[in-house]
């Protein structure tokens, strides 16, 4: 089944690279209008070359201000945010240290745009949704989000279990206007550049281990999780919400 999203207004953050990339393509290659957002401008412009459809816009999602004229600009140009995608994380270049050892910077910088943002982008895009008595909100975790995580990073763990937490807390608010919110944990894919570093890393024994770690015995690729947030967003799912869904090649 090929999914029909012709004329839905999709906003999505973390656009630039890997997943939120390939979830952006997927969305506007069926018809929906995208409004993608990211720090890195050179990756927005891959990311909308050759697919029409796609709105792109360098945006720091720690500016909460920026964050709520971002989604205003939206509803005023297009109408309100149908889908909602709540993409944009990671580890942002740190590694891990012992606890005693981490700053608080670090950790609140994680913090920020793992699970800050998030809020932010719901916060803006809440009120439209209840107007218009529609709404799908996807955020993207981690397999982080539901155990310890092969980075060790404390905060990024933190975030992601909290991420998880968020959604199903949303579910129960939004749901009487007629809004889903869902969540994807992805295992390890090495589509972005700091999951590229993390996999080079393991090196070929190690990278060994993990594959025969998984049913079926391959990585995943971004489009992967593509398709499942196009799932969650799509008539499909009309009654699945405060749902967490792990794609990851069945990881055991």
């Amino acid at each position: 089944m090929d999914l029909d999203f012709n004329g839905r207004v999709v906003a999505i953050t973390g656009a630039a690279t890997g997943f939120g990339q390939a979830t952006a393509r997927a969305f506007a290659r069926r018809g929906a209008c995208v409004f993608a957002v990211d720090l890195d401008g050179a990756g927005l412009a891959e990311t909308a070359a050759g697919v029409p459809g796609i709105h792109t816009r360098v945006l720091d999602l720690t500016d909460h201000d920026a964050v709520a004229g971002w989604i205003a600009g939206i509803e005023a140009t297009a109408g309100p945010v149908g889908v909602l995608v709540n993409n944009a994380g990671g580890v942002l270049g740190r590694s891990f240290a012992p606890i005693e050892d981490t700053s608080y910077a670090d950790w609140r910088a994680i913090l920020d745009v793992n699970l800050d943002a998030a809020f932010a982008t719901i916060k803006a895009a809440a009120a439209g949704m209840k107007r218009a008595r529609s709404g799908r909100i996807v955020n993207i975790s981690s397999g982080a989000g539901l155990r310890a995580s092969r980075t060790g990073i404390q905060a990024y763990t933190s975030a992601k279990h909290a991420m998880i937490g968020l959604t199903r807390q949303m579910a129960q608010e939004l749901g009487p206007f007629g809004i889903t919110v869902n969540a994807v944990a992805p295992g390890l894919f090495a589509v972005s550049p700091g999951t590229r570093k993390q996999w080079d890393s393991y090196g070929p024994e190690g990278q060994q281990r993990v594959i025969d770690g998984l049913a079926l015995r391959r990585m995943g690729e971004a489009e992967d999780i593509a398709k499942a947030v196009l799932f969650f967003a799509s008539e499909l799912a009309d009654y699945v919400t405060g749902q967490v869904l792990p794609v990851n090649g069945g990881s055991f």
